[in-house]
Formats: structure tokens, C-alpha cells, sequence
């Protein structure tokens, strides 16, 4: 059945939830929030956030890929969204590609069609690296792949300038974040700004923000770049070119090391692209998908 969200809380009341055990992805189990919607006619897509969204970041582009004969996964990483935001575990790129594992081998994923926007685009690159039996196809999409960090992502990961900060100051920096981040400011709506910052609006949540802010590292992408070469899987670098954090240059020359890779170029669009243009975004992945047949897993 095809999803119909009216709005952020009806997304996560679809969410499903998994308690993965101690040992698979940290010390102590976690539990993940993550929606599974659709039928694997065609294959089953994995849609992986960055930071400060969460699955919702692709609520406008599910229902087209679903369908169009897709099972859709989209989990919230650890720390974020409605996943375990605990302050008792590591949330490097590292621990979320571990998660990512478990999460697939713990509902029987044999192998997926990837997609990571942001860091999530860091932990793509990172299964398709050292998990490649995971990963079908992959798209990469307005990622952190080297060491180009929003600055402002950064100092919310100083704890000692942020935790004594009210929650409101930190909601009006993701609001001027969202819109940073948006070329076509119609699609800045109300939904879309509570649903992102829902998850943050708590000292709960700001904390873990915090943590995950401060886990952002560039030597975990630039440990990567001599390894984009011995990626296998056929790639696109799909790419809003109205970007002001992350360049439309470091796009192309992944595509460049990334053998057969391909860059697309979605103009118009900024960096929260699945929301600034989700019709041309689900149209890119299903136009390789549908260019690239591979079995049905």
C-alpha cells in the first residue's frame, strides 16, 4: 500500500522499531526507529539522513518509489531522530554503517539499493567500501565526503558553548539552517521545519544533537579516498547544485575516483534536496535503477 503522510507525526507513527543487541553495534543494545513501507517488486532502496535531519527528510520522495515497485527503508541513525539518543554510545560514521548491517541482517536484507544524503552519504560510501555484499547500487547525494564540514554543525559540537544554551536558541539556529539550506522557499513549509526540529525541541534531544555534532570528523571521510577507487557498485552522484556547504566540486570528483561513476546535477535545488526538489530527485534514482537491471533480492 502506498504511504500518505499528512505531516511528520503521522511519519513516525508509521516508524517501526527494533532493539538491536549488545555487541552488534555498541555496547549495549539500541533501539532504531525506522520505516519499511512497499513491496520489493523491483528491489528494496535504503535512505539514509545526515545531520540534523532524520527519516523524514524523504517523506515527499517515498510514495513515487514505492510506487513504482519499491520496498523502502529509512531508518533514524543512532542519536538521531527517534532512535536511541541515550548519551551512552559512540555515534561516529563508523557505529552507523554498524547499525546499518545489523539493522538489514536482523530483517533478512540480503543486499539493498543505497542512498545517502549529507553524512549519510559518509556511511554509504563506508558500505560500499568495507560492506559491499550489502550494497547493490549506490547514489550519493549532497554528502560529506571529505573534509568540507559545515562550520555550523561543528560548534554545536562544543558542549561546553551549547549545553548551557536554552533549547530556543537552539531551534532558531536549525531553523536558519532549513532555510540556508532551500532554494525553493515554498518548500520551507510549516511540516517540514516542526518535523526536522521535533526530535531537538527537548533538553533530551539537544544533548544528543550535541553528541552527534561532536562526532563529526573528517578523518573518518578522508581515511576513504584512497579507497573510492575499489568501490564495485555501479554509482550516481546526484547533486543540488545551489548547495552553499557542501560543493558541487566535491560531487564531481568523487565521480571521478568512484570507477563508472555518474554525475547528475539536480539545479534549482539547494542542499536539503529530497525536500527542495523530490520530484527530479525520485526521478534520478528511478531513471539509474530502471537503467542498471540487477536482480531482485
Amino acid at each position: 500500500m502506498q504511504p500518505n503522510w499528512s505531516g511528520w507525526e503521522e511519519f513516525r507513527a508509521d516508524q517501526q522499531e527494533i532493539v538491536l543487541p549488545a555487541g552488534q553495534v555498541v555496547h549495549i543494545p539500541v533501539t532504531i526507529r525506522y520505516i519499511d513501507v512497499g513491496e520489493a517488486q523491483c528491489g528494496t532502496i535504503l535512505l539514509m539522513h545526515g545531520i540534523p535531519t532524520w527519516g523524514y527528510l524523504y517523506h515527499a520522495v517515498i510514495p513515487s518509489l514505492v510506487q513504482s515497485g519499491y520496498r523502502i527503508l529509512a531508518p533514524d541513525f543512532l542519536g538521531h531522530g527517534w532512535s536511541d539518543r541515550r548519551d551512552r554510545f559512540d555515534r561516529s560514521f563508523q557505529s552507523q554503517a554498524r547499525m546499518i548491517t545489523a539493522l538489514l541482517s536482523a530483517l533478512g536484507v540480503e543486499q539493498v539499493e543505497v542512498v545517502g544524503h549529507d553524512t549519510g552519504g559518509a556511511v554509504a560510501l563506508m558500505l560500499a567500501i568495507e560492506h559491499r555484499e550489502f550494497v547493490n547500487r549506490l547514489v550519493i547525494t549532497n554528502a560529506v565526503c571529505y573534509d568540507r564540514f559545515d562550520d555550523d554543525m561543528l560548534d554545536l559540537g562544543h558542549p561546553l558553548r551549547w549545553k548551557p544554551r536554552p533549547i530556543a536558541d537552539l531551534v532558531e539556529a536549525l531553523e536558519a539552517s532549513l532555510a540556508a539550506g532551500l532554494t525553493n522557499r515554498s518548500r520551507l513549509t510549516p511540516e517540514f521545519r516542526q518535523g526536522i526540529i521535533a526530535p531537538w525541541a527537548s533538553e533530551m534531544g539537544k544533548l544528543s544533537l550535541l553528541r552527534n555534532a561532536s562526532a563529526l570528523n573528517p578523518n573518518q571521510t578522508m581515511a576513504l579516498v584512497d579507497r573510492h577507487g575499489d568501490i564495485s557498485a555501479e554509482t550516481l552522484i546526484l547533486w543540488g547544485m545551489d548547495d552553499p556547504w557542501q560543493k558541487s566540486e566535491d560531487g564531481k570528483q568523487l565521480a571521478q575516483e568512484i570507477p563508472g561513476a555518474v554525475f547528475r546535477a539536480i539545479d534549482g535545488a539547494s542542499h536539503w534536496v529530497p525536500q527542495d526538489a523530490p520530484e527530479e530527485f525520485s526521478a534520478a534514482l528511478l531513471d539509474f535503477f530502471a537503467a542498471s537491471p540487477t536482480a531482485v533480492r
